[in-house]
């Protein structure tokens, strides 16, 4: 017996199971959408016109979530609750406090230096601009801006007047100058600073009283939007916690673990004011993608101005190549052990989203945001759009994505998805889990009328391409069970513990196999998987399409020395069909097991009443497992016997022309 098992380190996967529901129930069809998008829009109107208040608030739920997890730790420490929540904010702010300073006092000394460097960003300019000479492109620009400054700064010239036609006199304004008091001075300096004061306090406050009262404002929250579903309501607020809490305090570590390096390695290249750029690295890279980017650019301009040569710019933009690639490769994978559950594209539309509504601090606080919007989706019916939308979960599940590429006639793609799943299973395990169930959706469209001719034709070359692209797969696979085979051959003991899969297919060496599609093309592409997987546990097979069933060509079919015969259908109502091409073939080949593949399920009395009663065949199997075991048997055919002997021959030769 050959075991198939494939080791990749991770659990494996069931790809039969439901993701997400594709159908939806027809009342919901038909409910209007208009009344959640237009809560949608106030929501949305309601966030911009009073920003002043939720961005605050936005703040400090945030925040709370963040410094939750370390006031629960200090609770189980034994640390009484007032301590452990005022110390954690008092720590939290004096920590933001101290770091605001710093960058003001960074950002001061900045500005006082950057004229030094007026005479090496000339000098570049100039050597870019004889660089640019032979093209002659930049020397074309400037002489351009020049004659357009000197028509700007040319004096008008002077238009000799007669003494009756000369202007008045304008009157000459007089500004009167008072010196300020000390009181007005002082109040130039406050007013600017109350508004970002009172924000911080009124952010310290509610990220307090929130802490303090954690657990009365989750029960409140349950009370109102979910008490007829404990559970589920638990479970989200849990997850949005988890999820946001995770993230932020990931990030934070992500972006120390880059900003401190940073800071270091730009010190020892010697560019100015090192340390600002570190810390500003930490702050930015908290909005997403856009953060990096600017955190790079300031220091990249300094370098550009601070020296003369071009070696400092070379090194810096190494340093952050350096930094970025070791931090999005090593540290993110190593520290993220759950991702925030965000597509990357929904990611940006959040940034650009929440940037126009909140402005700058809005981008910041954009993933976290849409975090919770996600978990929402995720939870609540009304708002799964939401999760759909932005989520990074599939929302098709394996045999539905695969249906969807073969409808769409785009097999390149359907041969990329299914060898990325063949990277954990082996090829049996993907047509009897993705490939056949992908094929059964398509039959079962064209039953019900919902797909054309066209479109059934389509998704069978489709299907037939993607067949023919794995076959260097089943190549593969066929060499893997040679080499198995020879060393269980060396060992006899090997791999005798091992239960862990259950597509254990027997050896198929010097059987003889005839592959038929029933009824249609997608029977014929079913013909064609089974014959893949035949030939690689070593059978002698071959396939023909349902057009060699045809009663002219069925005494064509070469069935001499055959040991089975498996006639493969989608469709139920082709199995009185079948039942007349299993007399022919059973007259055609009396020596070989003639049997059925229904592609559905099919229980044991069932295909007991196709056998011994319908189709006298020998076996009647629902799964591509069961139909190479059948195949690959020993046990010799049952006999053939004829309800009417007189006219036997006679109906089981109309039969097929009829229904064909």
């Amino acid at each position: 017996m050959l075991r198939f098992s494939r080791k990749s380190g991770k659990e494996p996967v069931n790809m039969a199971v439901e993701l997400h529901p594709l159908t939806l129930s027809r009342a919901a069809a038909e409910t209007s959408k208009l009344p959640t998008l237009a809560a949608i829009a106030a929501t949305v109107a309601v966030l911009y016109i009073a920003r002043d208040v939720f961005l605050p608030l936005a703040i400090a739920i945030l925040l709370t979530f963040a410094l939750a997890p370390v006031v629960s730790r200090l609770r189980r420490a034994g640390c009484p609750r007032s301590v452990a929540v005022v110390g954690t904010v008092t720590m939290a702010f004096l920590f933001l406090s101290a770091f605001g300073v710093m960058v003001a006092l960074q950002i001061s000394e900045v500005a006082r230096d950057v004229p030094r460097y007026q005479s090496n960003i000339v000098e570049k300019v100039r050597s870019l601009k004889e660089a640019g000479s032979d093209s002659q492109i930049l020397d074309r620009l400037s002489r351009v801006m020049e004659r357009i400054s000197v028509e700007l700064s040319r004096p008008e010239k002077d238009v000799a007047v007669s003494p009756a036609t000369a202007p008045e006199p304008k009157p000459l304004l007089v500004e009167i100058f008072s010196p300020q008091r000390p009181i007005e001075i002082l109040m130039s300096v406050i007013n600017p600073l109350l508004g970002p004061l009172a924000t911080a306090g009124l952010v310290i406050v509610v990220v307090i009283f929130m802490l303090f009262e954690r657990e009365d404002l989750r029960d409140r929250f349950i009370r109102l939007v979910g008490y007829g579903d404990l559970h589920r309501t638990t479970e989200a607020l849990q997850d949005a916690g988890a999820r946001v809490g995770q993230y932020l305090l990931m990030q934070l570590v992500v972006n120390i673990t880059y900003g401190v390096p940073l800071a270091i390695g730009l010190w020892f290249l010697g560019i100015p004011n090192a340390l600002l750029w570190g810390m500003l690295a930490i702050m930015l890279r908290f909005v997403p993608y856009i953060g990096p980017v600017i955190a790079a650019a300031l220091p990249l301009f300094l370098a550009f101005a601070a020296a003369p040569g071009w070696s400092l710019v070379v090194l810096t933009l190494g340093l952050f190549i350096a930094l970025e690639l070791l931090s999005n490769n090593v540290v993110e994978p190593l520290l993220y052990g759950s991702r925030t559950g965000l597509s990357p594209l929904a990611i940006i539309v959040a940034a650009i989203f929440w940037a126009w509504l909140w402005g700058p601090v809005g981008l910041v606080l954009s993933t976290p945001l849409t975090v919770c919007l996600v978990v929402l989706g995720r939870h609540v019916r009304q708002f799964e759009f939401l999760e759909i939308l932005l989520g990074n979960e599939p929302v098709l599940n394996p045999k539905e994505r695969l249906y969807q590429r073969l409808l769409a006639g785009d097999p390149d793609e359907a041969t990329d998805n299914a060898e990325e799943m063949l990277e954990e299973m082996y090829l049996v395990e993907f047509y009897d889990t993705v490939a056949i169930p992908a094929l059964l959706l398509a039959e079962s469209d064209r039953m019900r009328g919902a797909l054309t001719e066209e479109q059934g034709a389509r998704v069978a070359e489709s299907a037939g391409t993607l067949v023919a692209n794995l076959e260097e797969i089943a190549v593969e696979e066929e060499d893997e069970d040679k080499d198995k085979d020879k060393d269980k051959s060396e060992d006899p003991d090997r791999d005798t513990d091992e239960k862990e899969n259950d597509y254990e297919l027997p050896p198929g060496e010097g059987r003889s196999v005839l592959c038929l599609g029933g009824r249609s093309a997608l029977d014929d592409v079913t013909a064609m998987m089974l014959l893949q997987v035949l030939r690689v546990q070593g059978a002698d097979v071959n396939y023909f399409s349902h057009e060699a069933l045809r009663p002219q060509k069925i005494k064509e079919l070469p069935t001499e020395g055959r040991h089975a015969i498996v006639l493969t259908v989608l469709d139920r109502e082709s199995m009185r069909h079948a039942k007349f091409l299993v007399r022919r073939l059973k007259r055609l080949a009396p020596g070989a097991r003639v049997g059925i593949v229904l592609w559905q399920d099919v229980d044991e009395h069932e295909a007991a009443k196709f056998l011994v009663e319908e189709t006298q065949a020998d076996f009647v199997v629902s799964a591509i497992t069961d139909a190479i075991r059948e195949a690959l048997s020993t046990e010799p055919p049952q006999p053939f016997k004829s309800a009417h002997p007189g006219s036997a021959g006679r109906a089981a030769v109309r039969g097929p022309a009829h229904d064909a």
